[in-house]
């Protein structure tokens, strides 16, 4: 009997990997979600949300949206300190539109 073949283990595919790095709604900069600075965070998802063409919301809630998708699809995975970064983000896009 000849001996079976092992297979390679599969890297996992999650949907909202593929909705990150494809959103139909924005244009996100490259790693936007893992930058330390949540006024830079801010700042690329209000000109992306802005620049959008292809949104089906208003930029500021488009941004929002992609924000909130990422914090929650990180879930547990996403570090403590990473989590704060993009709350903050939140709050300073909150600023940057105007929303506060």
């Amino acid at each position: 009997m000849a001996a079976a073949k092992k297979r390679a283990p599969r890297a996992r595919r999650y949907w909202s990997d593929a909705v990150t790095r494809g959103s139909n709604a924005l244009d996100l900069e490259q790693s936007v979600f893992t930058w330390r600075d949540p006024e830079r965070i801010a700042r690329s998802l209000k000109r992306s949300a802005e620049q959008s063409r292809r949104r089906k919301a208003q930029p500021f809630q488009s941004a929002m949206s992609m924000l909130n998708f990422y914090i929650n699809r990180a879930g547990r995975n996403l570090p403590a300190t990473q989590r704060r970064t993009l709350e903050r983000a939140k709050d300073e896009l909150r600023h940057l539109f105007g929303r506060e």
